[in-house]
């Protein structure tokens, strides 16, 4: 009897970590009507001047649409230079190309670390869509 509620124990054990699993990756991207939005606060952990730099990325037909800033501990003078001088050159942009957007001079930290949450973005992006 008490291997049986072992194996039971066991088999409600593995259940629930395999629903944590799906639930986790079931965050990290969605997808509505062909568009994907990929979360990056678990995929990447390079850190900008302070801390990570998680980002939501959009993606549609191989392109990215919008990148938004989740909450970070960057500070908000040079991560708002990146919002307005660097956030848009990804808009439209091939996802084969997204590498090639430059860096904000004066935030270069910050600038490299977005760019590593894009990458890893379209990586996942890439392996699960």
């Amino acid at each position: 009897m008490k291997k049986i509620l072992f194996a039971a124990f066991l088999l409600c054990f593995s259940a629930s970590i395999l629903a944590q699993d799906k639930k986790k990756e079931e965050e990290v991207m969605t997808k509505n009507k062909g568009t994907y939005v990929v979360n990056t606060t678990t995929l990447c952990d390079t850190r900008g001047f302070k801390s990570t730099t998680p980002l939501m990325v959009t993606i549609k037909k191989n392109k990215i649409e919008k990148i938004e800033a989740l909450p970070n501990m960057e500070t908000p003078r040079f991560f708002n230079r990146l919002l307005k001088e660097m956030f848009p050159k990804y808009e439209g942009i091939a996802i084969k190309d997204a590498e090639s957007v430059d860096c904000v001079t004066g935030a270069t930290m910050s600038s490299k670390a977005v760019k590593d949450h894009v990458k890893a973005a379209v990586e996942y992006y890439k392996k699960n869509k």
